[in-house]
């Protein structure tokens, strides 16, 4: 990676800001209820406690409509932060910006970490109001962006702090999490080792047209599972009786298929339902053998073994998408077999966050895979080749 990290900058008796991503699940009593987000910014922040730094933290957490919700508080993020930082004072600020804030900033001491309110409290975040991103940056000595989940978003706390960090000559470097996950899906996508194998699954073509172009001149073999598959069979010339297709797609999707030739792998066999219900009448058939009245909502057994044979000697995997409704376990088959391939492959892999990162949990396989994204819209915009508002903000090395 061509950006500084916090291994290039003192922070012995600074005062860092970190973006981190703590838009964790709330139970309705306000008890996080999966801390995955939380722990995947430990090693930074033990990392710049050990040598030296106050610590001010900033993070969204949800979508809160007009102004401070009790509900989207970041309160419960700061109690598990000390439960997991025994040995140093975890502050939660009554807000993010303010008198009050500046006073909490300026007393801060090495070893110490103020939490600060929800930045999406203010609609400032969001609208590009440099003035805002001005008091997240008082008192300010450097800049870490730990928040992959949000590097695809240009808000405040993202674009606008580092931009006037660096105005003012200080640094803006990169956290350990966002550090790796530039490394394994830029590595993924710019020097694979090859042979290289995409999987993409979900609901919509429309959402995946750039991804799917630009990994097309990129990868071995593409496999297509998910609603997506049945608009590319519909284009083939297939019925597909009651399925999600997308209409307006059907001409990109012949276009795809066109310039993917052989890379570009759909299901042969699917799994169809006479309801989209967990408890829907379901069979499997030939992917040109769907019927008026039935929906595929998941790939066949079939397609699994002639995916499981392309991915066989696959030495780098990249997985964005599950493969059906993996929500009705009826219907999960497909994407926990994959899932399964996976886990036993002798390859990186590397799975894109959002929905395939839920199934390989739901699965027990996390600790299987090489990596799991934690930004499932920043992974999916990495794989399309554009450059994210966060890394783009790096100091180069």
């Amino acid at each position: 990676m061509n950006k500084k990290t916090v291994r290039d900058v003192d922070v012995s008796g600074k005062r860092v800001f970190v973006r981190v991503d703590f838009n964790v699940p709330l139970d309705g009593a306000g008890n996080i209820t999966d801390d995955t987000r939380i722990q995947g910014a430990m090693p930074t922040i033990r990392y710049l406690l050990e040598h030296g730094a106050a610590l001010v933290l900033a993070s969204h957490l949800g979508r809160p409509k007009s102004g401070p919700e009790a509900k989207f508080s970041l309160a419960p993020t700061a109690k598990r932060l000390q439960e997991l930082l025994p040995d140093n004072q975890v502050i939660m600020a009554a807000d993010c910006v303010g008198p009050e804030v500046e006073a909490q900033k300026q007393a801060l001491h090495a070893g110490q970490v103020l939490v600060l309110e929800n930045v999406r409290f203010y609609k400032g975040e969001q609208k590009g109001d440099m003035d805002f991103a001005a008091q997240l940056a008082s008192h300010i000595d450097v800049y870490v962006d730990d928040a992959f989940g949000t590097a695809h978003r240009p808000d405040m706390s993202v674009a606008g702090v580092p931009q006037i960090m660096q105005a003012q000559g200080k640094p803006v470097v990169a956290g350990f999490l966002l550090e790796k996950e530039i490394e394994f899906l830029g590595g993924a996508v710019e020097q694979p080792v090859r042979p290289f194998v995409a999987i993409l699954g979900g609901a919509k073509v429309s959402d995946k047209i750039n991804v799917i172009r630009n990994l097309l001149g990129k990868v071995d073999a593409l496999l297509i599972g998910g609603g997506m598959a049945n608009t590319f069979l519909k284009a083939q010339g297939y019925e597909m009786g009651d399925s999600l297709v997308e209409e307006p797609s059907l001409e990109l999707a012949q276009s795809l298929l066109a310039e993917g030739g052989d890379i570009l792998v759909l299901p042969v066999d699917v799994v169809v339902a006479d309801a989209f219900a967990a408890d829907a009448a379901s069979k499997v058939v030939g992917a040109d053998e769907v019927t008026a009245g039935w929906r595929v909502l998941d790939i066949g057994p079939a397609t699994i073994a002639h995916y499981a044979n392309r991915l066989a000697a696959a030495k780098t995997v990249v997985w964005n998408g599950p493969m059906g409704v993996f929500e009705f376990p009826a219907f999960a088959k497909g994407t926990f077999a994959i899932a399964d391939v996976l886990a036993n492959l002798d390859a990186t892999t590397i799975i894109g966050g959002g929905d395939s990162a839920a199934a390989v949990n739901d699965a027990g396989l996390a600790d299987k895979m090489t990596h799991i994204s934690t930004g499932g819209g920043a992974s999916l915009e990495y794989l399309e080749g554009k450059v994210l508002p966060g890394v783009a903000a790096l100091d180069e090395k």
